[in-house]
């Protein structure tokens, strides 16, 4: 009994003692840190930002994706996306407009050219639009922006 107690001690405490994990990844937007969980996200009638989107995103080794509604009262937005990353990772923007529809989905690769890519999305409904942003096993920071389109 006193060997099986030991056993069960011993797992017990090395099962409880997690070694250090400083991996992180976080995604800032016009100030905010996103801790949203995306699977409690809904889209409404209420945006979490109007105007322009100026966030930033960095990682250490980690992964996260964070969504945010966005009032965009045209029919296609502005965008950039630029990384700086020290080794293999991604960083995937994915757009939908007010009906659901993805008007943008694009990616960068950590250490491979490019490492920016800018432009116009797709037309799409003007109104709330949903913004995604998913960076896997990243190391760096970057930066990315959203605004009207023409």
């Amino acid at each position: 009994m006193i060997k099986l107690f030991s056993i069960l001690f011993a797992f017990f405490v090395f099962s409880s003692c997690s070694k250090d994990d400083d991996t992180y990844a976080r995604v800032t937007v016009n100030g905010t840190l996103l801790q949203t969980n995306p699977s409690d996200f809904t889209v409404g009638d209420r945006s979490d930002f109007n105007g322009d989107v100026d966030a930033s995103f960095t990682g250490n080794g980690g992964t996260t994706s964070r969504m945010f509604s966005w009032n965009n009262n045209l029919t296609t937005a502005d965008y950039n996306a630029d990384i700086t990353a020290t080794s293999q990772g991604t960083f995937n923007m994915v757009v939908l407009d007010a009906d659901g529809n993805t008007v943008l989905d694009r990616s960068l690769n950590g250490v491979v050219e490019p490492d920016s890519f800018s432009g116009v999305t797709d037309a799409g409904t003007s109104g709330v639009w949903s913004v995604t942003i998913t960076v896997s096993s990243f190391n760096g920071d970057g930066s990315f922006s959203l605004s009207g389109g023409n």
